[in-house]
């Protein structure tokens, strides 16, 4: 399922189109980054959310852990996740998609 939101740039800031209005795009990558980056209690509205990746790159998590806490976070946002690949945690690939809507 494709999940449309408006799109950030490179910087996190809401991105502009030439017309002026905020840019609305599929967001699926957008949201799992937001995801990843994310520490439980930084979102007021949902303080659950987040799977706070600086913490497994920082602490001694094994990498079992950090796997669970991303299908946690990633199904509990409506995604189905078919794969996790951690390189050393330089590289995350994550295969993974919405199967129903996050704003459900």
């Amino acid at each position: 399922m494709k999940v449309f939101d408006y799109i950030e740039d490179e910087d996190g800031d809401l991105e502009i189109g030439s017309d002026g209005d905020f840019v609305v795009d599929e967001s699926t990558l957008q949201h799992q980054k937001d995801l990843l980056i994310a520490h439980k209690g930084e979102y007021k509205q949902n303080p659950t959310v987040g799977v706070g990746i600086s913490d497994f790159l920082l602490g001694d998590s094994s990498e079992a852990e950090f796997k669970k806490a991303v299908q946690r976070e990633f199904e509990e946002d409506g995604m189905e996740v078919r794969e996790i690949r951690v390189g050393d945690f330089t590289s995350v690939d994550i295969d993974a998609e919405y199967t129903t809507s996050s704003n459900e």
